[in-house]
């Protein structure tokens, strides 16, 4: 009893659906950040799909590598996020205008 393929391509759309509006409706730094980690990780659900359909673990091996990246983003977006709060007393992406150029 095999799943077929279009079933992962669906879940991996529909994770990466929620992830991109999460980051285009949200102005809080910690959901800005969890939408992106929803967007690697519905690249990682086709990944490992399209790796198994062929049987190979190319795939496979890239999602770990995107896994191990998506952890060194979520320490240095943690950083940023202690650096906007300490500043500014607050985690709205909006408010840090003083910081650009």
């Amino acid at each position: 009893m095999d799943v077929p393929i279009e079933y992962f391509v669906l879940l991996s759309m529909a994770l990466f659906s929620i992830g991109l509006f999460g980051i285009l409706t949200r102005r809080n730094a910690l959901l800005f950040l969890m939408s992106v980690e929803i967007m690697v990780n519905a690249a990682n659900v086709n990944l490992i799909a399209f790796a198994f359909y062929h049987g190979n673990l190319t795939g496979q091996v890239f999602a770990l590598f995107a896994m191990a990246l998506a952890a060194a983003e979520v320490a240095i977006g943690l950083g940023i996020v202690l650096v906007l709060y300490r500043n500014f007393r607050d985690v709205d992406v909006t408010v840090p205008t003083t910081m650009r150029w």
